[in-house]
């Protein structure tokens, strides 16, 4: 028949949901997709793909149907005429170990208990399980014997008790108490003041060791979970109570005990030094990006940044991130005093090449000995800053020497556009007749769009962030010397993400080549 071979097909594709009972409505769907072929004689059998809807619906059908009345009566039927049960369950569609147990069952009290089955599990006492593992074990009485003799309604529980048996004997069958222990439930006993005292001391000083425990110097970087179960373990094998460590630390304990199992292993250790090393050319280190631009330029590294990161926690290195300052920004801004200009960049920072757009702007450097402003013209499409003037007072004396070396830097044959803020410097006209003569088209910010000059900004910040930012100078003179020094690293050495990689320089000789 049809659904015998169906049945035998897809349990050898062990699939989950039809090693029990099939229900009409699954049969129905399989019934569309499975095809059954006669060759020489042989019945073959192939499950072709169902769709993925269909497929779905299979495997959500509910499998666990009992049997009907009538396929046991077929069953009692087919036992009588002498078949086995597994030619009987494959004639019925019915799963193997179900069939022996109808087997059992029926041979053990005939067709009228094997129809009547309510499918409700039986209790049986002590002393009845007891004597049916006996027997079986000692007695040499078939399973199907005892079941008749000790009205026993399944095969499985006669199984189990037998296993029981020989491993402990009659021990093991005893019933297991249910429920709680007697005298769980019971209220702890009121401890006394002294005792309350000696529980508190206790818990402080296990605080007080674990937080200098975790404070000790190279911790602040360090994954804060491993670091606390690593003071934790410290502290009990010092004899404190592990309840009250996990307590003080916030660990739970299954967090603890997989953290000692897993200890965390360093990422790429072979490259730490080198990142060490990079860092430590600025100042005040660099991010993770520029660290990694410079291990795949120079050594030849294949990194990801955020492997390079993750490096840089584990080391406990770290960039200063950019903050607001609690003082005024410099701003030169003192109204429309002179010639103006639209905004021809319109935020349009883009650039295909060097000499075609750039940017200048001035900010102040506050020290003890004064103030310090530093003027530049940033090149929007090398990264580069192209001219740049340091000087104790922003004047015009200052703008001039700006632009000397900005006119003197110029190739002959270009007109690029320098963008500015609405400083009175970028209104003088001195400044705007210079840059006329010169071909060079003037560009100015809107009244306060300080976004409008962002390009040039944004220099600013990460000069402060890698260069000035918590330093110091005891004059003028030597700030000078160190800021133009920062200067040519950020021309020669900074790699930029926007150049893929390159410095501002190379990408600046690139271009003339191309």
């Amino acid at each position: 028949m049809f659904r015998p071979m169906l049945w035998a097909a897809l349990l050898r594709l062990k699939l989950p949901a039809v090693r029990r009972n099939a229900a009409a409505r699954r049969d129905n769907v399989l019934q569309q997709h499975i095809c059954l072929k006669q060759k020489g004689g042989r019945r073959l059998n192939c499950l072709p793909f169902l769709g993925h809807k269909k497929w779905e619906a299979f495997m959500r059908m509910d499998c666990r149907i009992k049997h009907g009345v009538e396929v046991r009566k077929k069953a009692a039927e087919f036992f009588a005429s002498g078949m086995g049960s597994c030619a009987v369950a494959s004639t019925l569609s019915v799963p193997r170990q179900t069939m022996k147990e109808w087997h059992h069952i029926y041979h053990a009290f005939g067709s009228e208990v094997l129809l009547t089955m309510a499918g409700k599990q039986a209790l049986y006492t002590y002393e009845q399980k007891v004597a049916a593992a006996r027997a079986v074990i000692e007695g040499g009485m078939t399973k199907s014997e005892a079941m008749a003799k000790f009205k026993i309604m399944s095969l499985g529980p006669l199984k189990r008790w037998c296993g029981l048996y020989r491993t402990g004997g009659t021990e093991a069958l005893k019933p297991k108490p249910k429920g709680r222990p007697k005298g769980s439930t019971s209220k702890p006993q009121e401890r006394t003041r002294e005792q309350k005292l000696e529980e508190r001391c206790r818990r402080l000083e296990i605080e007080v060791a674990y937080l200098k425990k975790i404070a000790s110097p190279g911790r602040e970087r360090r994954a804060l979970t491993g670091a606390k179960a690593e003071a934790v373990s410290a502290l009990r094998a010092k004899g404190h109570s592990l309840r009250h460590l996990l307590e003080c630390s916030g660990l739970s304990r299954s967090t603890y005990y997989y953290v000692l199992a897993h200890p965390v292993k360093p990422t790429r250790p072979e490259l730490h030094r080198s990142v060490a090393e990079i860092f430590s050319r600025i100042t005040n280190g660099c991010g993770h990006r520029q660290v990694a631009m410079c291990l795949r330029a120079e050594l030849g590294v294949r990194i990801a940044d955020k492997t390079v990161l993750k490096i840089m926690r584990e080391m406990g290195i770290y960039c200063r991130i950019r903050r607001e300052t609690d003082y005024h920004r410099y701003s030169s801004y003192k109204g429309i005093v002179g010639e103006t200009f639209e905004n021809v960049i319109g935020r349009d920072f883009s650039a295909d090449g060097p000499w075609k757009k750039m940017g200048t702007d001035i900010t102040e450097f506050k020290q003890p000995w004064g103030k310090a402003y530093f003027a530049p013209v940033y090149d929007f499409g090398s990264k580069e800053i192209v001219a740049w003037s340091v000087a104790k007072r922003a004047n015009m004396i200052q703008q001039m020497a700006l632009l000397d070396q900005l006119l003197a830097k110029i190739p002959e044959g270009v007109t690029p556009i320098l963008h500015s803020d609405m400083g009175w410097q970028y209104q003088h006209s001195t400044w705007y007749r210079r840059l006329k003569d010169a071909g060079v088209v003037q560009s100015i910010s809107r009244k306060g769009n300080y976004i409008d000059n962002g390009a040039t900004e944004q220099v600013f910040g990460h000069m402060k962030d890698e260069f000035f930012r918590g330093r110091t100078w005891p004059n003028f003179e030597s700030f000078k010397v160190d800021l133009d020094a920062y200067v040519t690293y950020w021309n020669t050495q900074r790699r930029q993400v926007k150049l893929k990689g390159l410095t501002p320089e190379e990408f600046r000789n690139q271009s003339l080549v191309a």
